[in-house]
C-alpha cells in the first residue's frame, strides 16, 4: 500500500476543548474535529494556527448595558516549547514568531505561532483572534500563512498537501511560490504550477461579501506579497485582492462543504478564470467529542434511550438553572438554538407570528438560546438584545445562556429534544451543530439547507420546513418559511411530542442511526483523501 500523503491543515481557529480559547465558532469547531478525527483514523495530519493571547471575545449581558464585550488573558501550561522561531518580514520589520505545540490533547497534532515576544515591536498579532481589520488583520494572516510554511519547515516536517481551512491561509501559497522562484530559480508561471500541485482549499462563506478582500497597496506595504509585483499578484487574487479568488486558483482542487453549497459556490464563483474545481465534501462531527456514549450505547432499547434521555435533558436543565437562576420544565417541549448572531440565520423567526408564538410558549413550548456576536458587529448584538427581549415577553419559557462556548454546545445538543434551525436557504454552507443534535437523538426541526437536505426525511428522522423555497425578496422568503414553520411545529412535532411517545423514540432511533457514520468527521476525512490529498500521490 502507498504511504499516505503528510498533510498541513491551516486554520486561523482550532475547537479542541471548551477552556482552550483559540476557537470563535463553526470553522474553528470544525478544524478541532478535522484533526481529531485524522489522529483517530492514525492519518498523517499537522494542524497549523495562531495561539491567540485573549483568545476571540468572553461577551456577557447586562441589565444596564446590553452586550459587553472583554478580552481577559489567557494563559496555557500545557503547551510545550518546540525551540522553533521562525521569521516574518511584516512592514519592513522583523517579526519572530515562536513556534509551540499542542501537547495535552491525546488526539491532536497541532503547531500554534506566536508573536508575544520580547524582540518584537508587533507582540499583539496574535492577540485577539478577528479583532481588528486591515493592516492587523494582513498581519495576522502573514503570520499564519507565510510563519506556518516556514515553521513546518523548521520542524523537519515534509509536507505534501498544504490545505487551506478558508481564505486566511493564501499567504502561505504565495509564500511557497516565493519559495520556488526565489531558491529553486523557477519563472512565476512555473513556480504558480508547482505549488498549485501542493495546495487544497475548503471554502466555507456561500455570501460573496462575506469573503475578505485587500488593497494591493496594503498587501505591498505590509510585504505581505513576497516580492511579487502588483500585476502578479492581480494574476492570483484580483484587484483588490480577494482571499478566496486567490485561494481557488492557488488550489489544484477545491471544496464546498455539503452537496448544497457546492452548487452555491460554483454559481457563485463562476466568472473567475483559471479557478480550481469546486467538489462538495459535506463535513461531520468528532462522534468521540460530541455524541453522548449514554445515548450511542441504549439507542437499540427504546425505553432506555427515553430513559436516558430523559436523564441527559434533566442535567441540561439544571446547567441552565445554575448559569441563569430560571428553572425550566422536564415535561415541556424543549428547543435547542444555539448560533453565531447573524440576521441570516433568522433567530426570533419563531416569534413573528405572534398570536401562534403566544399560544406556542403559553401551553407547549419552551426554547433555550445561546449565541454570540463579533465584539465589531452592532447588528449581532442587536440580536441578541431582541433575544433577551423574547426571554422577558415569556419568562420561564424563553431563555439565553451568555458566552456561547462548546460546553454550552455540548450540553445544548444532547439535552434538548429539538434542534431548531431556520436559516435563509441558501446561507447556511452546512451547519454542524445539527449533525451533533441528530447523533444524540435530538430532531432536527429545520429549513432545507446546509447539510440537512443530505440528512433529512420528513416525520422519520425529524422534520423540514419551507420545502427548499428560495427568493431574492427577503419578506417573502421570511413569511413562506414562517407559515411553514408554524404548520409543522403546531401540526407534526408538538402533537408527535405529548400524544405519540412511541414515534417520538423511533424518530429519535432514526435520527441516531441515519447520521452517526454519515455525517462524522471520520468519514469526512477519508474523503478528504480520496477525492483530494491522493490525487497529486497517483501522478509522481
Amino acid at each position: 500500500m502507498k504511504k499516505l500523503p503528510t498533510v498541513a491543515y491551516f486554520s486561523m481557529e482550532f475547537g479542541l476543548d471548551s477552556n482552550f480559547k483559540i476557537y470563535a465558532g463553526g470553522l474553528g469547531i470544525l478544524a478541532g474535529d478535522y484533526l481529531k478525527a485524522a489522529k483517530d483514523l492514525g492519518y498523517p495530519v499537522v494542524g497549523v494556527g495562531i495561539l491567540w493571547k485573549q483568545g476571540y471575545n468572553k461577551q456577557i449581558v447586562t441589565e444596564e448595558y446590553g452586550v459587553i464585550d472583554a478580552f481577559p488573558i489567557y494563559r496555557y501550561n500545557f503547551l510545550k516549547d518546540t525551540g522553533v522561531k521562525v521569521k516574518v518580514r511584516i512592514r519592513n520589520r522583523d517579526v519572530y514568531c515562536k513556534v509551540w505545540k499542542v501537547d495535552n490533547f491525546e488526539n491532536a497534532d497541532l503547531y500554534l505561532l506566536d508573536t508575544d515576544l520580547p524582540e518584537n515591536a508587533d507582540r499583539w498579532i496574535t492577540g485577539q483572534l478577528y479583532g481588528w481589520f486591515g493592516e492587523e488583520r494582513v498581519a495576522q494572516e502573514m503570520v499564519l500563512g507565510i510563519g506556518g510554511v516556514r515553521a513546518l519547515k523548521e520542524l523537519g516536517i515534509k509536507v505534501d498537501v498544504y490545505h487551506f481551512n478558508e481564505g486566511h491561509a493564501v499567504f502561505a501559497g504565495l509564500e511557497l511560490v516565493r519559495y520556488y522562484m526565489e531558491e529553486k530559480g523557477l519563472s512565476f508561471e512555473q513556480a504558480l504550477s508547482k505549488a498549485r500541485e501542493k495546495i487544497v482549499f475548503t471554502t466555507h462563506t456561500p455570501v460573496e461579501a462575506g469573503n475578505e478582500t485587500h488593497p494591493l497597496r496594503l498587501l505591498m506595504y505590509m510585504g505581505a506579497n513576497l516580492n511579487l509585483t502588483e500585476e502578479q499578484l492581480v494574476h492570483i487574487g484580483g484587484a483588490p485582492f480577494n482571499m478566496t479568488v486567490a485561494a481557488l486558483r492557488l488550489a489544484r482542487i477545491s471544496n464546498a462543504v455539503s452537496d448544497l453549497h457546492r452548487i452555491t459556490a460554483n454559481a457563485m464563483w463562476a466568472q473567475v478564470d483559471r479557478r480550481s474545481r469546486i467538489i462538495g465534501i459535506t463535513n461531520g462531527v468528532h462522534v468521540g467529542t460530541w455524541a453522548d456514549r449514554r445515548i450511542l450505547e441504549s439507542r437499540h432499547n427504546p425505553e432506555k434511550l427515553w430513559q436516558t434521555h430523559t436523564q441527559i435533558k434533566r442535567e441540561l436543565l439544571d446547567f441552565v438553572e445554575k448559569r441563569t437562576g430560571i428553572k425550566l420544565r422536564e415535561d415541556v417541549l424543549t428547543i435547542g438554538f444555539a448560533r453565531r448572531a447573524a440576521p441570516y440565520k433568522r433567530s426570533d423567526l419563531i416569534f413573528r407570528d405572534k398570536e401562534a408564538a403566544d399560544k406556542m410558549f403559553k401551553n407547549d413550548l419552551q426554547i433555550i438560546f445561546a449565541g454570540k456576536s463579533h465584539p465589531l458587529d452592532d447588528t449581532g448584538k442587536e440580536i441578541v438584545n431582541n433575544i433577551i427581549a423574547m426571554s422577558k415577553k415569556y419568562p420561564g419559557k424563553v431563555v439565553f445562556l451568555e458566552d456561547y462556548d462548546m460546553e454550552i454546545g455540548k450540553m445544548l445538543t444532547r439535552g434538548c429534544d429539538i434542534w431548531l434551525n431556520n436559516p435563509r436557504r441558501p446561507l447556511e454552507a452546512c451547519g454542524t451543530s445539527g449533525m451533533k443534535a441528530a447523533m444524540n437523538g435530538v430532531l432536527n426541526v429545520s429549513t432545507l439547507d446546509g447539510w440537512w437536505p443530505e440528512a433529512c426525511q420528513h416525520g422519520i428522522n425529524g422534520w423540514q420546513i419551507g420545502d427548499g423555497f428560495e427568493s431574492k425578496d427577503e419578506k417573502e422568503q421570511d413569511s413562506h418559511d414562517l407559515k411553514s414553520l408554524v404548520n409543522v411545529m403546531q401540526n407534526e412535532v408538538i402533537p408527535t411530542y405529548y400524544k405519540n411517545r412511541d414515534k417520538w423514540v423511533k424518530m429519535m432511533q432514526n435520527s441516531i442511526e441515519s447520521t452517526l457514520e454519515k455525517f462524522s468527521a471520520e468519514r469526512m476525512v477519508k474523503e478528504y483523501y480520496e477525492k483530494m490529498y491522493i490525487q497529486k500521490s497517483h501522478e509522481d
